[in-house]
């Protein structure tokens, strides 16, 4: 620590009461006294007229406490203190005393290594994903996002589209069902984002596929089940699926697949432009809903580093689009329908076309008060589309809708979707009968996997 100091051009005083050590000290000309860093007199030994800081390192939390005492009580308190604690209980009790910052060695040292850790585990990583592109040079690469594509999905594609052009890698993006949020569609226009429709495509004509935001062939994408998988780049928590591909990168705690693919980049040294740049960055910051949901500290470290290659023109442009006369009709039927107990709310809001409307109104009918969770379905020709939000720390939105709805469905703590097949509702005799049954069922299954009545018991 002296060490360090003097490298700052500190003027340093060091007090330990081992007169050998402060010999030593007086050796290396460092400015050293034989003292009891407990003792009420030490502070008269030394002018503390022109302190900036009083380090108390001492590996005895007793004289360190009662040096901290000793130092609130005869040094100005604009003087900078910082004490040295075996645990949290001592941290807490110096922090109580007075003390600036309370450093705990062996947690620091833990921090250290887990960050040195994951910078091995990132490189090492890159190196993988590196040598796997090596492979596939000059060849025909698809990449393939989930149905109805939000931001992070493509703005995650196009980053990984950008490393493989870094290896001469041809590749186009592929999707199935519609872009049909207006933001979607505006981020989509306004940074000129070429994509292709499952439909459009010939699968067998690439020689690799990738899955970005998703994770399992046929699960919320376009592929056939069995398809095999060169890479998987994805940030949701795995389900019970078998998860298989030649490189796999999913990182659950992180808040969105853009952070990943901006890792990567900055680890594979490749150029981002500004409209890739803005493209992570907006997706980062949609699927955090602006970091107050699912976010890491990745996640503000990628955003950091995106943030001064952006197009802030752009961005502003995304975040104030026109909302669609469907939306707004969706919304209000959202308000309309809804069915509270306790604090879940349940809205049917009917027939739908565009089921990017759900996690709106979802999102919108959360700031109601005295709701924590709010669950929003619609009917489309040949399925339920459900979306969820809850800021309810008992509940983990993710895990009750699979345990309601199926396979098809999961998400995060806090925000979740799940998509039921029409089924035996399809023998109903008209669409308001239809309509009914699906609502009763919805309300049942999703209740009962909270573990709540309809009455609110």
């Amino acid at each position: 620590m002296a060490k360090e100091l003097r490298e700052l051009d500190k003027d340093l005083i060091i007090v330990d009461k081992d007169a050998q050590k402060v010999e030593t000290l007086r050796d290396e000309a460092y400015e050293a006294i034989v003292g009891d860093v407990s003792d009420p007199a030490l502070l008269e030994r030394i002018n503390t007229k022109n302190l900036a800081g009083i380090l108390i390192l001492s590996s005895d939390p007793e004289a360190n406490k009662a040096a901290l005492a000793n130092v609130r009580e005869k040094v100005p308190r604009d003087v900078y203190c910082v004490a040295r604690a075996p645990d949290v209980i001592n941290m807490q009790e110096m922090e109580t005393m007075g003390a600036d910052l309370v450093i705990m060695p062996p947690r620091m040292v833990a921090k250290s290594l887990s960050r040195s850790l994951e910078r091995a585990e990132g490189l090492r990583r890159g190196n993988k994903l590196t040598q796997w592109f090596e492979g596939i040079r000059g060849k025909q690469f698809a990449i393939v996002v989930h149905n109805n594509p939000d931001p992070d999905a493509i703005a995650g594609a196009l980053g990984l589209m950008a490393i493989a052009h870094s290896y001469d890698v041809v590749t186009d993006i592929v999707y199935h069902g519609e872009i049909g949020h207006q933001e979607n569609k505006a981020f989509v226009n306004l940074l000129d984002i070429d994509l292709y429709r499952i439909e459009d495509v010939d699968l067998a004509s690439y020689d690799k596929i990738a899955l970005i935001d998703c994770s399992v062939p046929g699960a919320n994408n376009p592929l056939p089940p069995n398809t095999s998988i060169g890479v998987i780049i994805d940030h949701h928590p795995i389900t019970d699926a078998e998860i298989d591909a030649e490189f796999i990168d999913i990182r659950p705690n992180v808040g969105a697949s853009s952070t990943i693919v901006t890792k990567y980049l900055q680890e594979l040294n490749v150029d981002i432009d500004s409209m890739l740049a803005t493209a992570l960055l907006y997706g980062i910051r949609t699927d955090t809903m602006d970091f107050k949901r699912n976010t890491d500290s990745a996640d503000l470290s990628a955003a950091s580093y995106l943030y001064p290659l952006s197009d802030h023109d752009v961005l502003d442009q995304l975040e104030r689009p026109s909302m669609s006369i469907e939306t707004l009709d969706v919304l209000g039927e959202a308000i309309n329908n809804r069915q509270v107990t306790g604090s879940y709310l349940l809205s049917n809001v009917g027939s739908i076309r565009d089921r990017d409307t759900l996690p709106q109104a979802a999102d919108y009918l959360l700031n109601l008060e005295g709701i924590s969770t709010t669950l929003v379905f619609g009917v489309s020709e040949d399925k339920i589309f459900i979306s969820g939000r809850s800021n309810d720390i008992r509940v983990n939105l993710g895990d009750v809708m699979k345990r309601a709805f199926g396979e098809d469905a999961g998400g995060h703590a806090n925000a979740a979707a799940a998509q039921i097949g029409l089924g035996l509702f399809s023998s109903a005799k008209d669409r308001q009968t239809l309509l009914r049954l699906v609502n009763e069922a919805v309300v049942k299954r999703f209740l009962g996997a909270v573990g709540v009545e309809e009455n609110g018991e």
